[in-house]
């Protein structure tokens, strides 16, 4: 009889573990696809203040799951990601932003500024962990379709200043023909 059950606790065993493997993976790739990552403490949001949260993250493409620290610490060992290990005590909520670097620091700062509830741990850009300090500094950056915009402002900028000397030469030559032809017409 023990020896059935020594069987069956084994095999639950390695079924919690391949279960824990199947998500430390899923933490990986999900850290791999990820432009920013934001690591918060969530304690004191009540059920409906963490849908709200999860219905503007999903909103922003952000993915955001609640995850057991030594899992995280297992994919980021795996992905060589150094100095997370101190930010990984007490609960985590990790935002991972596919699509825009700065989305999951503004929403969760916003977020956070609004309930006075969450506390920002840290953050990720690639594998380089940033402070609470960082992850706020990049919650002020703007969004990736305003930096786009700047940029393409800035390229079209001396296009637009050349049009505009070469226009008032344009002007300047007809102004002196008019005035020649003027001239003439008066004689």
């Amino acid at each position: 009889m023990n020896m059935i059950a020594s069987e069956v606790n084994n095999e639950e065993m390695n079924k919690q573990q391949e279960a824990k493997a199947e998500v430390v993976q899923g933490i990986r790739e999900s850290l791999e696809k990820s432009q920013a990552v934001v690591l918060v403490d969530y304690r004191g949001l009540n059920a409906e203040e963490e849908t709200e949260l999860r219905k503007q993250m999903r909103e922003a493409g952000v993915e955001y799951r609640v995850l057991k620290n030594t899992l995280i610490k297992r994919a980021s060992d795996e992905l060589s990601i150094a100095g997370l290990d101190g930010y990984l005590n007490g609960p985590t909520a990790v935002a991972f932003g596919l699509n825009d670097p700065t989305a999951p620091a503004k929403i969760l700062g916003d977020y956070i500024d609004k309930t006075k509830k969450m506390e920002i741990k840290c953050g990720l850009i690639g594998t380089s962990v940033i402070d609470a300090k960082g992850v706020t500094a990049l919650a002020q950056l703007p969004g990736r379709e305003v930096l786009i915009a700047r940029a393409l402002g800035s390229m079209n900028a001396p296009i637009t200043g050349l049009v505009t000397v070469l226009g008032g030469t344009l002007r300047k030559l007809l102004y002196a023909l008019n005035a020649v032809k003027d001239a003439k017409g008066a004689a």
